[in-house]
């Protein structure tokens, strides 16, 4: 029997709840989007995927410091980024990390329908889990552990053929689908996805250290700014690499960039990373993968409904177990936001807040 939720704790604030709804809106979108701005005979993309983090990047530089200067004078903004450049060498880590995760994103959902896809990412939960206790020294309780479990269990039935003799037609469709990835071509896109899990894990639990540890007292869009440029920095690298840079920039590589479907993917992206700096100050990392897990009832609706996928027994089970262990952990939530945090800078935080 479960006991009433402490949505007290779970959401410190009005603020850090408004974060959480825009937080998985704005990801179950992005899924969307992106699978919609897919090639519907391949699911391949026609236009350069780094091309599109580095724009989304630097989008998003130009909105943090269109932010900070709204409530601050211009002027204090080279003073204020410059005054905190050790902390800018620190975010290096987690733009590297976030550069390979967004652009494995594209890779992944070429390969995977949304559902399966966001499904798949919760694997990073026990490994988050276990970041956040070392990072942060904090222990989980063992309700925690369990409600993290159910949702590692969910991930894994939604991989489980439950629908027994008699399938659907489109049941078949799906596993001739998923037959074809087999050997070589399976593992691959298994490790993949766990590559990308590994980076979400790592730089979500970084970089809510670097905002509550050595950046505590740095204006989040000067942090954000950090960010923004050293992802740039490490998607410029990304394409120096693949050696075909004077194309990326191309005329005609543009021009596929700005059709209306990949600029959403870019502006919604742009929102995402924005939205997630505010979330890993007001509330947690183990918070944002229990945002993550929900996603996935919004998205199994919405990709049915627009891309006609269909949802079978096992995705059923899978989000009524993760609906479930975001019950279980609600009753007893990690609350890892400084006491001080909403008294100390509670006037500038919720200006920021209302510009998003």
């Amino acid at each position: 029997m479960f006991l009433k939720a402490d949505y007290g704790e779970l959401f410190p604030t009005k603020r850090s709840f408004a974060v959480f709804i825009a937080y998985m809106a704005l990801f179950v979108n992005q899924g969307l989007l992106v699978t919609a701005s897919q090639n519907e005979s391949d699911n391949s993309y026609n236009y350069n995927t780094v091309l599109v983090v580095l724009i989304t990047e630097a989008v998003k530089l130009v909105v943090s410091v269109c932010l900070y200067c709204k409530n601050n004078h211009p002027k204090s903004f080279c003073s204020d980024f410059l005054s905190n450049s050790n902390v800018m060498m620190l975010y290096f880590i987690p733009a590297f990390l976030y550069c390979l995760y967004n652009n494995l994103a594209f890779t992944n959902l070429s390969v995977f329908d949304p559902t399966s896809y966001f499904l798949l990412l919760q694997f990073r939960v026990v490994i988050t889990a276990i970041l956040f206790q070392i990072v942060f020294n904090k222990k989980l309780s063992k309700q925690q552990w369990f409600s993290l479990m159910m949702l590692t269990l969910g991930c894994i039935i939604k991989h489980i053929d439950l629908s027994g003799p008699s399938s659907s037609s489109t049941h078949e469709m799906e596993s001739a689908q998923i037959s074809k990835m087999t050997g070589v071509h399976l593992g691959i896109n298994v490790l993949l996805i766990f590559v990308q899990v590994i980076c979400s894990c790592l730089a979500g639990v970084y970089n809510e250290f670097i905002l509550k540890k050595p950046g505590s007292e740095v204006n989040i869009f000067i942090q954000n700014t950090y960010m923004y440029i050293d992802s740039i920095v490490c998607n410029a690298a990304v394409l120096l690499y693949q050696g075909h840079i004077s194309q990326v920039f191309s005329a005609e590589a543009i021009n596929l960039v700005l059709k209306y479907k990949v600029l959403l993917v870019i502006i919604n992206n742009a929102a995402i990373g924005i939205v997630t700096s505010f979330f890993l100050q007001s509330l947690n990392s183990i918070v944002k993968t229990f945002a993550s897990a929900l996603e996935l009832i919004f998205t199994a609706i919405l990709s049915w409904i627009l891309f006609d996928i269909p949802i079978f027994t096992n995705t059923i089970c899978a989000i009524i177990l993760v609906s479930l262990a975001v019950i279980v952990y609600s009753q007893n939530p990690i609350n890892n936001s400084k006491p001080s945090d909403e008294t100390k800078s509670s006037h500038s935080k919720s200006k920021h807040l209302s510009v998003v």
